[in-house]
């Protein structure tokens, strides 16, 4: 993504016209423009293939871990992580066109739908890494070594389960994980907005 010199510099306040157009992202490389069929194509797949994972995973991880090289938890691996990787390209694209001008409404009407919706899509994916934390730590190893679609994804599980120790029952971190969209993250938003919203009057003129 580079910088698209679009915006003009008149839209960012009174006086400020003599700086000349400003930069605006170009975010064509994730999506076309807010309203791209593209993005609601993803937006929406992205709901669907969050519950579809759940339920083919969820409950089966450490019974895979102990088939060693017949497991599939390489193969469950690469779904969680091409999911992640679909919610983080749709929640990347919210937060930096609204980044770009927090002082438009539709830009922050998409930036809180789309919070709100992949939160909703990420929470069907919170128990893949809390159930793969469950596991022994000499089945993992055995599951590792076993599964090289797996093993592939070493550094990834070692760093998750340096997490282990620190982890809640379930219901509480999928209580955390509710509640984020309207904790610090609500908190952010807020703070973007009221500095957004701020003028100063510097020898009669209006300055944001």
């Amino acid at each position: 993504m580079i910088p698209d010199r679009r915006l003009s510099a008149t839209a960012s306040g009174h006086g400020a016209a003599e700086l000349g157009d400003l930069p605006e992202w170009n975010l064509a490389d994730l999506y076309s423009g807010m309203e791209a069929p593209e993005l609601k194509r993803d937006i929406a797949r992205a709901a669907q293939d969050a519950v579809g994972f759940e339920t083919r995973w969820k409950g089966t991880l450490a019974a895979e871990a102990e088939r060693g090289v017949a497991g599939r938890l390489g193969e469950a691996l690469q779904a969680y992580e091409a999911l992640e990787e679909l919610i983080g390209r749709i929640v990347s694209y919210a937060g930096l066109i609204y980044a770009g001008n927090t002082a438009d409404p539709q830009r922050a009407k998409l930036y809180g739908d789309i919070q709100e919706k992949m939160t909703d899509a990420s929470a069907h994916l919170l128990f893949f890494a809390l159930e793969l934390n469950l596991i022994d730590d000499a089945v993992i190893e055995s599951a590792l070594a076993a599964d090289p679609t797996f093993g592939h994804y070493r550094p990834w599980v070692l760093d998750l389960r340096k997490d282990k120790p620190y982890q809640l029952e379930d219901r509480v971190e999928q209580l955390f994980h509710e509640k984020s969209i309207t904790g610090r993250g609500a908190w952010n938003r807020l703070f973007d907005e009221t500095m957004t919203d701020l003028r100063f009057d510097l020898g009669g003129e209006e300055l944001a």
